[in-house]
C-alpha cells in the first residue's frame, strides 16, 4: 500500500502555511507506518509528480478560500478534488491542479483522494498562523487519521 500525506502552502504567508504545520504537527504527534509518506510540499508544482504517482491514497492538507469564516475546516473526497482546484482558491492551487491534471493523463491518478482545506484569516507575510487557524490543528489531524483508517491504516498517537 503506498499512501501520502501532503502538506502544502507558503511559509512566508502568515496562514498560507497551515498545510505544512499540519504535516509536520502530524509527524510530531502520531507514530506512521513505513506505508506512509509524509510530504512537506511547500508550494511545489511538478516537482511532485513522481512522488504522486500510483497511490493508493493522497491526503492534501492545504489553505483554501472557500467563502466560510476564517478557520473554517472542510473536507473534499475523490472527483471533489480536482474540480475544487479548478475553481482557483489558493495562491499556489495552479502547482496542485497541474499534478492532479499530469497524474490523470499518465493515468497514474490517486485510487482515493482527499483534500483537508483550511479557510485562512490572514495571508499577508508572517511567519506564524494566526492564532485561529492555528486552533484548528487537532481537528485538521483528526481529519487525516479518519482518512487514512479508510483505507487500512492505522497510526498510533505518540505518548
Amino acid at each position: 500500500m503506498k499512501v501520502v500525506v501532503l502538506g502544502v502552502g507558503n511559509t512566508l504567508l502568515t496562514d498560507e502555511a497551515i498545510g505544512v504545520r499540519a504535516v509536520e504537527a502530524l509527524q510530531q504527534r502520531y507514530r506512521l507506518p513505513p506505508e506512509v509518506n509524509v510530504i512537506d510540499g511547500g508550494t511545489a508544482g511538478m516537482e511532485l509528480l513522481e512522488s504522486l504517482e500510483d497511490l493508493d491514497q493522497l491526503v492534501i492538507v492545504d489553505c483554501v478560500r472557500v467563502g466560510q469564516p476564517p478557520a473554517t475546516v472542510i473536507r473534499r473526497i475523490d472527483d471533489e478534488v480536482p474540480a475544487f482546484f479548478r475553481t482557483k482558491i489558493s495562491p499556489h492551487q495552479i502547482g496542485i491542479s497541474d499534478v492532479l491534471a499530469a497524474l490523470t493523463l499518465r493515468e497514474r491518478f490517486p485510487q482515493r483522494l482527499a483534500l483537508i482545506g483550511i479557510q485562512p484569516k490572514d495571508l499577508d507575510t508572517g511567519i506564524e498562523l494566526t492564532p485561529e487557524v492555528a486552533a484548528t490543528i487537532p481537528e485538521v489531524l483528526a481529519l487525516v487519521v479518519e482518512e487514512l483508517a479508510r483505507v487500512g491504516v492505522k497510526v498510533v498517537e505518540k505518548a
